[in-house]
């Protein structure tokens, strides 16, 4: 077995927790907090360790967070202001926002 592979990032949601997290080798390295209610997600912070700052890890969990609310079928709130960035980068989760609520976030 290759030992770098048990470093690579690995991504998953934590509902206990309400967060989704990226672990590095084991150890937490990030996450975004969220809040369900129903069929709404509002993606509400994210935070990567000093450590693992600058290795993409945050883009990682934004992609993770907003594949799994589409997989879900979930409206999102991007109340996070790296998640709403993010988005803006990534148009094509635009559609993830009701459209009701965009203004809200300048989407």
């Amino acid at each position: 077995m290759d030992p770098s592979a048990t470093d690579a990032p690995a991504v998953a949601d934590n509902p206990a927790a309400s967060r989704y997290e990226v672990r590095v080798g084991g150890e937490l390295a990030g996450f975004v907090s969220y809040r369900l209610r129903g069929q709404v997600i509002s993606l509400v912070h994210t935070e990567v360790g000093s450590r693992f700052q600058g290795s993409g890890l945050a883009g990682r969990l934004a992609r993770f967070s907003l594949d799994d609310a589409r997989d879900r079928q979930l409206a999102v709130l991007p109340s996070c202001p790296y998640i709403l960035s993010w988005i803006r980068k990534h148009p094509e989760y635009t559609d993830l926002v009701p459209p009701d609520r965009r203004a809200d976030f300048g989407l």
